[in-house]
């Protein structure tokens, strides 16, 4: 007879005694699921649900934990801080009515990371660069990814839908891009498992992913906020398929056209029904795709977010949105866990909106244990879905390494800090000028500066340790300056690590 572990004994000597006419099914959270990863170093929440008044026991390594589930039929348990192990190990949950276990296995213990937002998160590595190589040497199988599935819902869900992925070469192209490249360097540099939780829906604003209540309360938001929710519920979707089915007959006729005097084939029409019913109500999201992952231990979560709120007239609530996110799911956790996001890239877009997207972002550092990857060097002019998805997730790693697990490596490029107008010049100074502030090519560019008359110039910027000095022979009397103050500017301030240098201006202090 093979060797029982003490805790699984204790399990089953309480469970195989009971009558089977009081047997009743124990269920657990989807999320927790054979080739999971559980959060090290802290305590662990597990939860499901069997008939009211069940006692529940769950056993996980040397560990044995009882709940008895409430009037509701649901039960939680929390394991004990877990010290990580890359030794697979069988979750073991069962209930005084019912026989036999309900077993989860294959379960690792390291780092869990949840990453959200929209179709950059959710683009998938077989669109990343180098796709040949990538899957070629993908073989981590302590690497795991969970895909939450779930649509938008009206209220809060209780449980995801899902399954957790071994990454391995075949399967790696379904991957989260930036999660994986991501998670790969944390697996890398810690040596240890990682677990990425991937909930990211293409297409969606941040309100979809912020709890309506929490948006209705806050003053700044209140009346877009009204307004998201008025043109949700007044939205027609037999009116917009009906549009759409129209439109595409159309182009289908167009297509076939163009295909016969070997012209390029028009774009195909977006179905607004479809659109609608992806991206949900304000904070639906939020509801059907985060609550019920509540409250699974991470270490922290990543966004990748931003390009459906640069719409004219929408960019400059993302500095109120984007800090609500953060506090809100901090608050629902009952932590303060880490948070990072990845800055907009250089991209062609008209208006100021990517800009105002960007400034948002930058604006949120002010929290505490919050990072940005920024990205202003590695995107595409002509693609909102940049390829070079290994970068954006080393960089996110960066901040990771260094402001999380405190290992010496620079976390981020250069942010401005502060800045001092003295006769006719602005000297900014920055945070994050590791080893010293770099212009590759001459002079830093990007930089404009303006007097109270508001005509912005191109300014003359030098580099003085961490500090950048502008200037302009025409503007005696400066109130501002910007950088990086386009969609897709010409820039090349970095520190010494390479880091490119965060867009901001000095005029919205």
């Amino acid at each position: 007879m093979r060797n029982i572990p003490l805790a699984v004994a204790l399990l089953v000597s309480s469970i195989v005694a009971v009558p089977s006419s009081l047997v009743a099914d124990v269920k657990l959270a989807t999320i927790f699921s054979d080739h999971m990863v559980l959060q090290r170093d802290k305590p662990v929440p597990v939860w499901g649900w069997a008939d009211a008044g069940s006692k529940v026991t769950v056993s996980f390594a040397d560990q044995v934990k009882t709940a008895t589930t409430n009037d509701a039929g649901k039960w939680m348990v929390k394991l004990d801080p877990l010290k990580a192990s890359a030794k697979p190990t069988t979750l073991n949950v069962g209930s005084d009515r019912q026989d036999g276990l309900v077993k989860v296995s294959d379960v690792l213990v390291g780092e869990v990371w949840l990453g959200s937002g929209q179709s950059n998160m959710a683009m998938t590595v077989s669109r990343a660069l180098s796709f040949e190589n990538e899957k070629a040497n993908a073989d981590f199988p302590e690497i795991r990814m969970f895909k939450e599935s779930s649509g938008g819902a009206d209220k809060p869900a209780t449980d995801a839908k899902g399954t957790w992925t071994v990454c391995t070469p075949d399967n790696v192209g379904g991957f989260s891009a930036t999660l994986y490249f991501f998670g790969r360097e944390l697996h890398r540099k810690l040596g240890v498992p990682v677990g990425l939780i991937n909930s990211s829906v293409g297409g969606t604003p941040i309100e979809s992913w912020i709890a309506a209540e929490a948006q209705a309360a806050t003053t700044e938001l209140q009346e877009s906020h009204a307004a998201a929710v008025e043109a949700y519920e007044s939205f027609d979707v037999a009116k917009a398929e009906a549009q759409y089915e129209t439109a595409l007959v159309q182009w289908k006729t167009r297509a076939a056209q163009a295909k016969a005097n070997g012209k390029p084939t028009p774009r195909r029409p977006q179905s607004l029904a479809e659109r609608h019913k992806r991206r949900s109500g304000p904070g639906g999201l939020f509801n059907g795709k985060i609550a019920p992952l509540i409250p699974f231990a991470i270490r922290g979560a990543v966004w990748y977010q931003g390009e459906a709120n640069s719409q004219p007239g929408k960019g400059n609530l993302y500095q109120y949105q984007l800090p609500l996110l953060v506090q809100d799911w901090r608050e629902r956790w009952g932590e303060d866990f880490p948070f990072a996001w990845v800055q907009l890239p250089n991209f062609e877009r008209a208006g100021e909106g990517w800009m105002l997207v960007r400034e948002g972002m930058l604006k949120t550092l002010r929290l505490p244990k919050t990072g940005m990857a920024i990205t202003i060097d590695i995107g595409e002019a002509n693609d909102i879905h940049p390829r070079n998805k290994q970068d954006v997730g080393r960089r996110l790693a960066f901040w990771a390494l260094g402001d999380v697990y405190n290992l010496d490596v620079v976390t981020s490029g250069p942010i401005p800090k502060s800045h001092e107008i003295k006769g006719g010049q602005v000297t900014i100074q920055f945070d994050h000028a590791d080893g010293g502030l770099i212009a590759e090519s001459g002079e830093p560019k990007g930089f404009v500066i303006a007097g109270a008359d508001g005509e912005w110039k191109p300014a003359t910027a030098k580099i003085n340790g961490d500090t950048v000095v502008v200037s302009h022979p025409e503007v005696s009397n400066p109130v501002a300056v910007r950088y990086a103050w386009k969609a897709n500017p010409e820039v090349n301030l970095t520190n010494a690590a390479g880091l490119p240098a965060s867009p901001f201006r000095t005029d919205d202090d």
